[in-house]
């Protein structure tokens, strides 16, 4: 295997593991809105991604500077063609670390409402954005003889690209609401589990179109393995979820977060951009990368600095592993 081939792998696996992670940190943002009643059950489920939320995005930032530097032509490409929508995503993700930190900092009720309205959004809409910008990837954009994109934001709105921004934000949100049964208890730990039941059956018919529709137009054997695997997870999650099973129940709506992300990156290889406009004008891993001397340095350092991050966050869960209620929540001293 070739090193370009190796890092497409890392880069794929660093986009698992932060739609694994982020994914029901997401869902919770969402939630907010979606299960508490009041500002305390709010405030439990802030508190359930606390510590943790910011360890989450470091996935994403592994992800961006991984592909700037070992495939600079698909990050030019896809930095400039999906500028907007990126750029909103980005937007979001400020606003949503500044509410975390600055909701709890003004004991006023209009202050509060306001951080928090801004966490549901910033958290819905990334969580949609999200499946549509990797909806066009795959699917394929308009890109020319230079590899540049040459479509507008509109063509970045199709059928296909919509469907998995839906897949995303309901797969999310089914998570979050499963990590929310497992992290609390009491009342709110009930409904989450109900919530979670409501959203999966949504999830489960999204995501099979979804997918199937994948494997119709690129897929082979390979990623049809993904998709049952995928399918088969999602169906599974519910029915732990229903007998109350939520460790099992969240592993498994993770397994199909990582199975139908596998499932996307396997239709794409050998590709990392797909041009709709010409199959030659498609950007690879070959003429998109970097040279072998700047993959081979940033393996050397990859290989020394993912394990000391990757057991620095386990160990951050470990140590924020105990369930939270109402009960727990102390009135706030300003």
């Amino acid at each position: 295997m070739e090193l370009h081939d190796v890092w497409f792998v890392l880069i794929a696996v660093l986009w698992i593991g932060y739609f694994f992670l982020e994914g029901f940190d997401f869902g919770v943002g969402i939630l907010t809105k979606l299960l508490a009643r009041d500002r305390p059950e709010r405030r439990v489920l802030i508190n359930t991604v606390g510590p943790v939320w910011d360890g989450n995005e470091v996935w994403l930032l592994s992800a961006g500077g991984a592909t700037f530097a070992a495939f600079p032509e698909w990050y030019a490409t896809l930095f400039s063609g999906f500028y907007l929508p990126l750029l909103l995503i980005l937007v979001c993700l400020i606003v949503r670390g500044v509410a975390f930190e600055y909701r709890a900092k003004r004991p006023e009720e209009s202050w509060q409402r306001n951080w928090e309205h801004a966490i549901f959004w910033a958290s819905l809409l990334p969580a949609f954005l999200w499946g549509v910008a990797f909806g066009n990837i795959v699917h394929g954009v308009k890109i020319d003889q230079d590899f540049e994109y040459v479509g507008t934001v509109g063509d970045l709105l199709n059928p296909y690209a919509l469907l998995g921004g839906l897949v995303t934000l309901t797969l999310f949100t089914f998570h979050g609401a499963v990590f929310t049964a497992l992290k609390t208890v009491g009342d709110i730990r009930e409904r989450a589990r109900k919530l979670a039941t409501k959203v999966g059956l949504v999830t489960t018919l999204c995501a099979l179109v979804f997918l199937l529709w994948t494997q119709i137009d690129s897929g082979d054997g390979k990623s049809l393995v993904a998709l049952v695997v995928a399918v088969a997870a999602l169906v599974a999650a519910l029915v732990a979820n229903q007998a109350g099973r939520e460790g099992w129940s969240f592993a498994l709506s993770g397994l199909t977060i990582v199975a139908a992300v596998t499932m996307l990156f396997l239709t794409l290889f050998p590709n990392v951009m797909p041009s709709s406009l010409d199959a030659d004008w498609s950007l690879t891993v070959t003429n998109a990368s970097s040279s072998p001397y700047t993959l081979k340095i940033m393996t050397w350092c990859a290989a020394i600095a993912t394990p000391v991050v990757m057991v620095y966050q386990g160990w951050t869960y470990w140590v924020f592993r105990k369930r939270i209620g109402t009960q727990h929540i102390a009135e706030a001293v300003h």
